[in-house]
């Protein structure tokens, strides 16, 4: 595999997770006295993407999925209000845009339920992408998706160590070459295409950049906003 160099940063893991989440949100979660339609539908929306990636309780390890369960069946009565105001940060913190992050999203929700990629190969890039980018949340949560696919310990690590790992494959290490290509060069090399060719189909290969760049755009706005870490999401320190 073709090394590429990067800029090294100077920070650790735990140095990194401090400056992106050390202080507060930059966007205060929204508080509701009602919940208008469109915070409803971006509900909707959220509540899918969950189930396509299984983000259930024991996921969660608390009892959002019920409350979003019961806020979209009488949206409008006081205890859903009310319940709303308990959702997670990131729900309450994109509420201030839920046209935009519904939009955004949808292309996500695609990408898990109808993408041409297995779902080992979809998570070996999201969480390579995710840790070049230093993205806490995404990161954390991404791992938890992983595990409940089956990666183990060794599978995180090479995720880590990238394109020098010794424990994948030759295809699934092209993975987190072409990953590397994308972050640093927008593209990916001929020789990386050719590997990933002979396992891939045309669907596959022009799904797998705008899978990137999808989890890219994600670990922007979550970086940027400092959205806190939900129960169970140990950030850039999960394993």
């Amino acid at each position: 595999m073709t090394k590429l160099i990067r800029k090294q940063s100077t920070e650790s893991p735990e140095q990194r997770q401090q400056r992106v989440l050390g202080d507060a949100p930059r966007v205060a979660p929204k508080r509701f006295d009602c919940l208008p339609d469109d915070f409803i539908e971006m509900i909707r929306l959220f509540e899918s993407v969950n189930n396509a990636i299984e983000a259930d309780d024991d996921k969660l390890r608390d009892t959002t999925h019920k409350v979003r369960r019961q806020i979209l069946a009488d949206p409008h009565s006081s205890e859903s209000v009310t319940l709303a105001n308990t959702l997670p940060e990131i729900m309450r913190t994109m509420a201030h845009l839920p046209g935009l992050y519904a939009t955004h999203s949808s292309v996500g929700l695609h990408l898990l339920k109808a993408g041409t990629l297995s779902l080992r190969e979809r998570e070996l890039g999201i969480l390579r992408i995710a840790w070049l980018l230093q993205a806490p949340y995404e990161w954390g949560e991404h791992v938890m998706v992983a595990q409940r696919a089956g990666f183990t310990h060794e599978d995180i690590d090479a995720v880590i160590a990238g394109p020098s790992t010794n424990t994948l494959s030759r295809h699934e290490t092209a993975i987190l070459q072409a990953v590397d290509e994308l972050y640093l060069d927008a593209m990916i090399s001929d020789n990386t295409w050719e590997i990933l060719s002979a396992s891939w189909n045309t669907q596959q290969l022009m799904e797998f950049p705008v899978l990137i760049g999808q989890y890219q755009a994600v670990a922007y706005y979550q970086n940027s906003l400092k959205l806190r870490l939900h129960k169970g999401n140990e950030g850039l320190q999960a394993r």
